[in-house]
């Protein structure tokens, strides 16, 4: 018996990936809670409902609990650190029922008005692939790669379905939405909820974590990293997986990106900065959604919502200038 609601519980369900032993339960006293039956404990209760808790669900695919109220909210909450990611609220009176449908991140919702079909997350597996053709991906928590060199050198039709060998490399401690390869190919980072962890390319073992970021980006020198911290305005500077130095913009940091320059994103402009001395090169009125370097570092493109601009970067006027101290 699990004992720790105070009014009658309407709703519950079994989490499903396995290796937790939970159950989620809603009740009249607008409380969610989340319990170990094995150990028949309550692991965490979420508050945020106005009126009865109707409805529950650990999400098959994703790492989330989604729950519904008699106050029309259906809230969505992360699984791991139980945190309130958003609440959906569609005017349709009270919410009685949901379901999900296993390999989809489709829910189907019922109301007193009506039900409606969400689809939360993204379907797209995150995933990166280096400079000779190795592809690693992931499905949810499990990582796999493989090898686009396997299909050698027989013609591909664009649209054209690809079979290839997927590796199994095993399971990541977070839910990864987002992996990249560091220039050299050697090191992959999978960043979620507000963490990241640095991995060989090869086996996956694990060589640097941290947590309490928004954003990672690569430099050009593979062994260097930068991270912008949830302060929104401190970024942190990394070689050899140590922290070498930390600065905070003056223009602020709305998202950075990695590449030969370190470059950062204000609300009105965007300023490249050298990684070693952390120095201003240049500041751009344009505020951009992407910034991609050429292989050889000669050559910048910069994209907005409507247009990009391409820049030619010259690392010996750069120099001079530093020097002549203009």
């Amino acid at each position: 018996t699990l004992e720790g609601h105070d009014a009658g519980i309407n709703c519950l369900d079994f989490f499903q990936g396995g290796d937790k032993p939970y159950l989620v339960t809603g009740a009249d006293d607008k409380m969610v809670k989340i319990w170990d039956y094995q150990n028949k404990t309550c692991v965490q209760t979420l508050e945020g409902h106005a009126q009865n808790v109707s409805a529950v669900a650990f999400h098959p695919e994703l790492p989330i609990i989604i729950t519904g109220s008699e106050d029309g909210t259906v809230r969505v909450w992360h699984s791991s650190t139980y945190r309130l990611e958003t609440t959906l609220n569609y005017g349709l009176d009270r919410v009685w029922c949901m379901a999900h449908c296993r390999g989809s991140n489709n829910v189907a919702l019922g109301y007193d008005e009506g039900s409606i079909l969400v689809k939360l997350g993204r379907e797209e597996p995150a995933m990166s692939m280096d400079s000779s053709g190795k592809l690693i991906f992931a499905r949810h928590s499990e990582i796999q790669q493989a090898n686009m060199r396997q299909l050698g050198d027989n013609e591909i039709k664009d649209g054209e379905r690809l079979t290839l060998a997927v590796k199994d490399m095993g399971s990541c401690d977070i839910f990864p939405q987002s992996i990249q390869h560091n220039p050299n190919g050697r090191f992959v980072v999978m960043c979620g909820d507000g963490e990241f962890i640095i991995s060989t390319a090869m086996a996956l073992r694990n060589k640097a974590f941290g947590s309490g970021i928004q954003e990672f980006v690569w430099a050009a020198d593979s062994s260097e990293y930068a991270v912008r911290d949830f302060s929104f305005s401190k970024i942190k500077i990394f070689k050899n997986f140590k922290e070498k130095k930390s600065f905070t913009p003056q223009y602020g940091a709305d998202a950075i990106y990695g590449g030969h320059l370190l470059g950062v994103r204000s609300t009105n402009s965007l300023a490249f900065y050298t990684w070693d001395t952390l120095e201003l090169v240049r500041r751009i009125m344009i505020v951009p959604q992407k910034v991609y370097w050429s292989e050889g570092s000669e050559l910048v493109a910069i994209c907005t919502e409507e247009s990009f601009f391409v820049l030619r970067f010259d690392q010996s006027s750069v120099d001079a200038a530093f020097e002549n101290k203009e």
